[in-house]
């Protein structure tokens, strides 16, 4: 009962994505070949929402549900490691044509073949857990 503010969260966060056509292989299609603005509107406003919030985290005016001040951790600046981490990715993103969360929701739709992204999607946490010790990160 305690968890369930979190999946009414995770339903609306669902219904957000499909009305937005979040969940479209057609959408990162046109998006990768810079064929339309719509995903690129969507990911934007998600950066710029995120960095707001990132802010009132960092001036204490967001507060955990026991009234502490949440103080993001400094990270630690790496170039190769970024442009590694966020070309692996892409491709990965722009090869399965979706990112984690539109997988649980085109698997809402009984789409089934979208179960070869989740295993594939787990399979890479799985390595990317075995190998993080030794990544240049």
């Amino acid at each position: 009962m305690k968890n369930i503010k979190f999946l009414i969260l995770g339903i609306f966060f669902a219904i957000v994505l499909s009305k937005t056509e979040a969940i479209s292989w057609y959408r990162f299609y046109e998006m990768f070949r810079f064929q339309s603005f719509h995903m690129f509107g969507i990911i934007g406003g998600a950066v710029v929402i995120s960095a707001i919030i990132m802010q009132l985290f960092k001036s204490g005016k967001i507060k955990d549900i026991n009234g502490n001040k949440i103080v993001p951790k400094p990270k630690k600046k790496g170039f190769i490691s970024t442009i590694l981490g966020g070309t692996l990715f892409g491709l990965g993103w722009g090869i399965s044509g979706a990112c984690a969360a539109p997988i649980f929701v085109i698997l809402g739709f009984k789409f089934l073949p979208a179960l070869i992204l989740l295993v594939g999607a787990l399979l890479g946490a799985f390595l990317y857990g075995i190998i993080s010790r030794k990544l240049p990160n």
